[in-house]
């Protein structure tokens, strides 16, 4: 195995143990130079690195939609903050001191937002409208060049990563207003009669992602059996428009149970579905999605927004997500007493602890309604009837 000083940086680098892996690092630079991406180097510039993992590297590991985020923060945050640092000098300190600047940096004036308006609002006319990034932005920008360093340290381009020494806190989940049992009565009121409105009845009791909702062919439907395969994602790329794609993670993709209600109003759907197929004819467009437009062409995510939002006017209902949906239906569930786990299968997340994170406010809800009906049973007769001890109380109090 071959070693070499750097003096300049002052540890021993390791080359690859064998031929075939420095070969295999090899044939990637060579293949990237050829498709005119910057060669990456420890003495190069952390953005020429960034250009070169996000076009290189990460294109072949993350969903379209992931990596154009990625870009979009390379290029709007990343880029911008960090053009003239080298990657071999690049310091937790420098890190620490660009996050902190960007903490404060008013993103209408950094971007040119107020410059490119007729009558400028913002620094541009005197007056700064402090239009900072949120903590869940600012730990994201901080992911994602935490995710290029490790990179960089796979390659051996530098020897540790310095970003994860840099503690950004812990951001506030981001709120959410579930439906109450009210509210999601009156909603299930008001799809009725709608054209989507089995997708809409499905999303409040199963809790499905809009993606996996617009994704769902027949062949996943076993309407006999009762149940649903989550195979798929129906989401918007820049590169193909409206597309499947794989579920969110590996998780995501499993088989749910179906409510008789549900199964009632997906038999009607179909029923519906073959007549539109039937007045379409030649114009019909054979999709094999469950939820289609009249002529059969997948419906599109912005599309099923616009119905949602028509039908919490319609039912006089506060202005919610679409993804509020599938919080309601948790929340709901814990209500009522289901199981943690149940609830982490029927949503598919990856770990219980994520659902145990996101509805920990529920479940300290139901705790102090657990502890006060508890209380209740425990407290002395006399408090409760305001009878002598030697009398029993009328009847024994109920414990859930």
């Amino acid at each position: 195995m071959h070693r070499s000083y750097d003096t300049a940086a002052g540890y021993v680098l390791t080359s690859s143990n064998t031929r075939k892996e420095a070969l295999a690092k090899l044939t990637e630079k060579i293949a990237a130079s050829n498709r005119g991406l910057p060669a990456p180097s420890a003495q190069g510039s952390v953005a020429v690195y960034l250009t070169y993992w996000l076009d290189a590297v990460a294109v072949h590991h993350l969903r379209e939609t992931t990596h154009t985020r990625y870009t979009a923060v390379a290029r709007l945050y990343l880029i911008p903050g960090l053009r003239r640092k080298k990657l071999a000098k690049l310091t937790a300190k420098d890190v620490r001191t660009w996050l902190n600047q960007l903490r404060t940096t008013c993103q209408c004036c950094a971007r040119g937002l107020d410059t490119a308006r007729v009558e400028p609002l913002c620094c541009a006319a005197g007056k700064c409208c402090a239009r900072w990034l949120s903590p869940l932005t600012l730990t994201y920008v901080h992911s994602v060049l935490k995710s290029a360093l490790e990179h960089a340290v796979r390659e051996e381009e530098i020897p540790r990563n310095v970003a994860r020494n840099v503690r950004t806190g812990t951001p506030r989940s981001r709120r959410f207003e579930p439906l109450t049992a009210d509210e999601a009565r009156t909603f299930l009121a008001a799809t009725s009669g709608h054209r989507l409105q089995p997708l809409f009845e499905l999303a409040l009791h199963t809790g499905l992602r809009k993606g996996e909702l617009l994704g769902l062919r027949w062949e996943d439907l076993d309407l006999a059996g009762g149940t649903a395969s989550i195979r798929r994602t129906l989401q918007r790329t820049n590169s193909s428009g409206l597309t499947a794609l794989p579920t969110k993670t590996k998780s995501s993709e499993r088989r749910i149970s179906l409510p008789t209600p549900c199964l009632h109003s997906l038999e009607q759907h179909r029923d519906r579905q073959l007549q539109e197929r039937e007045a379409a004819g030649a114009g019909w467009e054979n999709s094999g999605y469950g939820f289609t437009r009249p002529d059969g062409a997948p419906v599109e995510g912005s599309t099923l927004t616009r119905h949602f939002n028509a039908l919490l006017r319609q039912a006089r209902l506060r202005r919610i997500r679409f993804h509020d949906l599938r919080h309601s239906t948790a929340t709901l569930l814990l209500e009522q007493g289901v199981e943690l786990v149940v609830i982490k299968e029927l949503l598919g997340h990856a770990h219980i602890g994520v659902t145990a994170t996101v509805y920990a406010h529920v479940r300290l809800r139901l705790q102090r309604d657990a502890i006060d009906l508890l209380g209740h049973a425990l407290r002395n007769p006399t408090e409760i009837t305001g009878k002598p001890d030697d009398e029993p109380p009328l009847a024994g109090a109920a414990v859930r």
